[in-house]
């Protein structure tokens, strides 16, 4: 997925920054990635350590969690279940078709009219198939994650979903075909939660926690709204022309707030080595950040540049992406 603040191009840089730190050899260490995303960093711990621990306050980041960190057996079934999904007949009265497809009269284009309709004929589907016990709860997880991959390519947006575009891109304009979220197969257990972050940090503790907080005021929450609406499918009234839901919002995206919830993250971690990703266009400066960690333990800092995050808006103005810098705050408490 084409996400904000993925750290998909930084993981390299991650990894190699945490074994120099930590030492060549993680098998024996919890891995906790409290504020996973995608999961991209998890994920790539996830065969070198003990136990990845990942969360997300939102839905449907827990769900792809759910299945690329905590599933990590082989899962029956998989190519049949995709194939039965794929070819079931399209329902026409779903609740992403009536609310975000314009032939449904909602004004809102985040899909054509079929991909809205498939969306919603799979994801009814997959509770069907967990409610009459047909799928166990990790194939539940693979499948719910598969749909969201395979909705947001075919996403009629500029990548995120705070507006959908007038006109139906090109790639919105492909089928839908759900398409395996596939996992990374090893013999450790892993755990996921779907909470706040700092609530769960009194409740968990480990070796290596990674932060990636929120950098900015953009709200996953809003940004995201249409994969937590497939994820969940619950029924609500959609609100404005976006359609947004009632969400909460994070502290980490105010200024008013952010210095006070990070103090707290920080001073209740039961983790040795601390590692925050942040970048120079955050609400919190160097500065800001050195003069709480320091507080804790011994603080050092590693940095790089790379692109920043580009949506599909900003390629088709041919605007260069611009270059960010990356820190990596290092504590070791």
């Amino acid at each position: 997925m084409n996400y904000i603040g993925s750290k998909y191009k930084l993981s390299n840089f991650i990894k190699k920054t945490v074994y120099s730190v930590v030492g060549n050899d993680l098998s024996d260490k919890i891995f906790c990635d409290i504020f996973a995303g995608t999961g991209i960093v998890g994920r790539s711990f996830k065969q070198e350590v003990k136990q990845v621990i990942s969360n997300d306050f939102e839905y449907y980041s827990y769900i792809l969690n759910k299945n690329y960190i905590e599933n990590h057996n082989k899962l029956e079934n998989q190519t049949e279940l995709i194939d039965e999904l794929n070819q079931l007949p399209l329902i026409e009265n779903g609740f992403i078709y009536k609310n975000y497809c314009m032939g449904s009269g909602s004004n809102r284009q985040y899909f054509s009219d079929e991909n809205g309709k498939k969306i919603d004929t799979i994801r009814q589907k997959i509770e069907k198939l967990k409610n009459i016990n047909k799928i166990n709860s990790n194939q539940y997880y693979f499948l719910l994650a598969s749909l969201l991959e395979s909705a947001d390519k075919v996403a009629n947006t500029a990548s995120v979903y705070g507006a959908f575009l007038k006109h139906l891109k090109k790639t919105a304009k492909k089928e839908l075909i759900l398409q395996p979220a596939n996992f990374v197969i090893n013999s450790n257990e892993h755990l996921v939660f779907n909470k706040d972050s700092n609530q769960l940090i009194k409740e968990i503790s480990g070796d290596i926690l990674y932060l990636d907080p929120p950098y900015n005021a953009r709200q996953y929450g809003s940004n995201y709204h249409i994969l937590n609406t497939i994820a969940k499918y619950d029924e609500f009234i959609p609100k404005g022309k976006t359609g947004l839901p009632t969400y909460q919002k994070s502290k980490y995206c105010s200024k008013n707030f952010v210095l006070n919830e990070f103090e707290e993250l920080i001073k209740n971690a039961k983790f040795k080595y601390i590692f925050l990703s942040y970048n120079n266009e955050g609400l919190m400066s160097v500065d800001d950040v050195k003069k709480i960690m320091s507080k804790y333990g011994n603080y050092n800092i590693e940095t790089t540049n790379y692109q920043r995050f580009k949506s599909d808006k900003d390629e088709n103005r041919n605007h260069k992406a611009k270059k960010t810098e990356e820190y990596l705050h290092i504590l070791e408490k």
